[in-house]
C-alpha cells in the first residue's frame, strides 16, 4: 500500500449517525449496521466500513486541487451484525480489514488511482502465494459505478464466478451479463391446454410429471416491492438474478412473495403460479423466454399447469431483459470463448465510487480556476482475517493445514524427538541459528511421543518441519521435511539454516 502511494491513518471504530444520514446509509445499510446510543442518547454505529468518516476528514482538510490525489488506508477491526456468522473467520461479526479511500480531481485521475490499487492487490495476493482471480462484481451497499472482487479459488467457496475459457473475462455470477439468445424457436404454435400436475410444484417434479425438459418450462416468480407485486418469468433451467432485477426496477430491495400473498395474487398455492390470466401484476421476463414457443407454465390453479403457452398470444410481457445468472456453457459477453464456472472466496474488493459520497457530503476543492469541484473517489478493501481462512481452504489435506510460506504464522516447526541432552543441545543450536537468519521458528519442547508431535505439526501446517532424533544424529544428520510434498531430506545440522533460508527466499517468504 505504501509503495502504491497510500498513506496509513487510523480512524475511530465508532462513528456518529449524522455522517451516515448524510449519505442515506443509516437507513439503507440495514440490520448489519450495529447501532447504539451514548449516554446523551445520540445515535452511533460501529463502522463496518469508513467511507463517511474519511470523506468527512477530507472535506475538512482539503481545500485545493494541489492537495490531490490523496489515498488513505488503515488496518483495523470492523464489525458487521451478520445474521448468520459461520465458517469461523470466513464470515464473522468482528474481523480485521485493510480499507483504503482515494480522492482525485477528476474521473481520469480516479481511474489511475483505481488501477494502482488493482495492481497493488494483484501483487499482494500473488505474494501471499494464493491462486486467485480478479472478477467484475456488483457494487452492493458500498455503491459506485464499477468494482472488482479478488476471489481465492476454492471448492468450498461460498460464491460462484464465471470466466471465459479463451480470454480474460471473469465476473461474479451475479454481475456477469448474459447475451440474448441468437436462435429463436420456429415451432408452429399449438393450442393452449391444461394438464393435471398433482403434487408437482418444482421444476424437477413438473419435468417428471409432463415428460418435458426443464428448458421448456417457464417459472413465474412473484416478488413484493415498493412498486407493487412483480411477476418475473425465468426459464426452468435458469436462476433468477435479484441484483439485475433490482437494477431494472430501480429499487434497493425486493423479496419473494410469501405463500399467503402468492395465493392472494394467483388463487393458487406456491408452485402453480403462471402468467396466463394474471391480473394486477406487472409481468417482466428474462430475454431467454422471448425465444421460446409452446412452453409449460403454472395455471394459477392447484395441481394444474398450462402446456403450449405462448407469449403475445396467451399472456403479455411488459419488458424483456437480462434477469438471470450466467452459467457454464453460456457465451462470454466479451466474445472470448465459453463461460466456465468455479467457486471462490472473496478476499478483496476495489470500487470506483465516483462522486457518490463527495456529493452527498459536499467534499469539495478549488480547481486551478478557483471553481468548486467534487472530489472523485474510490475505495478498496482486503479482509485480512478472511484471507487467512481462504488460504487454509485452498491449502490443506486430510492431515491439516498447509500454509503458503509467505503468510505462514511461523516458517519452521522444530521437533526434537526426545529430551536427551544431545537432542536438546542440537535443537537449541539449530533454533538459535535459524532465528539469527531471520527465520520464525516454533519449537515443540513438550515431553510427548513422536507420533503426537508429528500429528500436531501436520495439523498446524508450518511449511517446513525440522526433526531431530537420536538415530539421525548418530549419522550426523537431522531431517528437513516439506509439509506440502511430505518429503523429508537428511541435512547436516550446520547446513540446515542456509538450506531453510534458500527455500524460504525461493517461496517469497523472506
Amino acid at each position: 500500500m505504501n509503495r502504491a502511494g497510500a498513506q496509513e491513518v487510523l480512524m475511530p471504530i465508532a462513528s456518529p449517525a449524522e455522517l451516515w444520514r448524510e449519505t442515506g446509509r443509516w437507513d439503507f445499510y440495514g440490520k448489519e449496521l450495529l447501532r447504539f446510543k451514548d449516554r446523551h442518547e445520540r445515535d452511533f454505529c460501529l463502522g463496518p466500513t469508513h467511507e463517511e468518516v474519511l470523506t468527512d476528514l477530507i472535506r475538512r482538510e482539503v481545500r485545493s486541487y494541489r492537495q490531490l490525489p490523496l489515498n488513505c488506508y488503515q488496518i483495523q477491526t470492523k464489525f458487521r451484525d451478520e445474521i448468520r456468522p459461520r465458517f469461523g473467520l470466513m464470515r464473522g461479526r468482528e474481523f480485521i480489514m485493510k480499507d483504503a479511500y482515494s480522492f482525485d480531481v477528476d474521473e481520469q485521475g480516479a481511474r489511475v488511482s483505481y488501477q494502482k490499487m488493482y495492481d497493488a492487490y494483484t501483487r499482494i495476493f500473488t505474494r501471499c502465494g494464493l491462486k486467485f482471480r480478479p472478477v467484475e462484481a456488483d457494487t452492493g451497499v458500498i455503491g459506485g459505478t464499477s468494482s472488482h472482487e479478488f476471489m481465492v479459488l476454492a471448492e468450498t467457496g461460498e460464491e460462484t464466478i464465471v470466466y471465459a475459457d479463451h480470454g480474460a473475462f471473469a465476473a461474479n455470477v451475479e454481475r456477469a451479463d448474459v447475451l440474448p439468445p441468437t436462435d429463436a424457436s420456429t415451432e408452429a404454435l399449438r393450442p393452449l391446454a391444461k394438464a393435471a400436475t398433482p403434487g408437482a410444484r418444482t421444476v424437477e417434479e413438473v419435468t417428471a410429471c409432463l415428460k418435458v425438459t426443464a428448458d421448456r418450462i417457464v417459472k413465474t416468480l412473484l416478488y413484493q416491492s415498493a412498486k407493487g407485486p412483480v411477476a418475473v418469468l425465468i426459464r426452468g433451467d435458469h436462476e433468477a438474478n435479484e441484483i439485475k432485477l433490482k437494477k431494472l426496477l430501480g429499487l434497493t430491495d425486493i423479496e419473494l412473495a410469501d405463500p399467503e400473498t402468492v395465493r392472494l395474487l394467483t388463487g393458487a398455492p406456491v408452485g402453480f403460479a403462471g402468467p396466463v390470466g394474471l391480473t394486477d401484476v406487472s409481468i417482466i421476463a428474462d430475454q431467454a423466454v422471448k425465444a421460446l414457443r409452446n412452453i409449460v407454465v403454472g395455471a394459477n390453479e392447484d395441481a394444474t399447469h398450462y402446456v403450449d403457452a405462448n407469449s403475445g398470444r396467451d399472456f403479455q410481457v411488459q419488458q424483456f431483459a437480462d434477469l438471470r445468472n450466467a452459467k457454464a456453457g453460456d457465451p462470454s459477453p466479451r466474445g472470448d470463448g465459453t463461460l466456465q464456472v468455479a467457486k471462490g472466496i472473496e478476499v478483496g474488493h476495489v470500487f470506483m465510487l465516483g462522486t457518490k459520497y463527495s456529493h452527498s457530503m459536499k467534499a469539495m476543492f478549488l480547481d486551478p480556476q478557483g471553481q468548486e469541484r467534487l472530489a472523485v473517489m474510490g475505495c478498496y478493501g482486503i479482509g485480512i482475517s478472511r484471507t487467512a481462512a481462504a488460504a487454509i481452504e485452498q491449502n490443506h489435506d486430510a492431515k491439516g493445514i498447509i500454509w503458503p510460506a509467505p503468510i505462514a504464522p511461523v516458517h519452521v516447526h522444530l521437533l526434537p524427538l526426545s529430551q536427551s541432552a544431545r537432542v536438546t543441545e542440537t535443537a537449541q543450536t539449530v533454533y538459535d541459528a535459524l532465528v539469527a537468519s531471520g527465520v520464525e521458528v516454533l519449537w515443540d519442547d513438550r515431553d510427548e511421543r513422536a507420533g503426537v508431535k508429528f500429528n500436531d505439526a501436520d495439523l498446524i501446517g508450518t511449511p517446513y518441519q525440522v526433526v531431530i532424533g537420536e538415530k539421525g544424529l548418530a549419522q550426523g544428520t537431522i531431517e528437513l521435511k516439506d509439509r506440502r510434498v511430505g518429503k523429508a531430506t537428511p541435512v547436516p545440522p550446520n547446513d540446515l539454516p542456509q538450506e531453510v533460508v534458500r527455500l524460504l527466499k525461493a517461496a517469497g517468504a523472506l
